[in-house]
């Protein structure tokens, strides 16, 4: 992210507000991994669907994930512009600040 992209201080509210729960941060922990879907998602975090989905939809409105589709399924990976780029940092860079993700 340029200086430009920097987000207002109103969305960047938004982007920690999002990240304020311990289940969605445990999902954007298992985004860091791979794509998922909201069942193997559920089930990797041994959480119920309509929670796990719940939280998504929240992280989503966010633009902290995303949505691709192939077929029938629908995964959901980190948007790009917020992950690090470099392979070793495990971290979120949201522009107003970066938040490294522990496992």
């Amino acid at each position: 992210m340029t200086q430009q992209d920097c987000p207002t201080d109103q969305m960047c509210a938004e982007y920690l507000k999002a990240l304020g729960d311990p289940i969605r941060l445990g999902i954007i922990k298992a985004l860091q991994t791979c794509p998922f879907t909201v069942s193997d998602l559920a089930e990797f975090l041994e959480l119920d669907l309509q929670k796990v989905s719940h939280h998504l939809r929240i992280l989503f409105h966010a633009n902290l994930v995303r949505i691709q589709k192939d077929g029938k399924y629908r995964y959901y990976e980190l948007n790009p512009q917020f992950v690090s780029k470099r392979q070793s940092t495990k971290a979120l860079n949201l522009g107003c600040c970066t938040i490294g993700i522990h496992f």
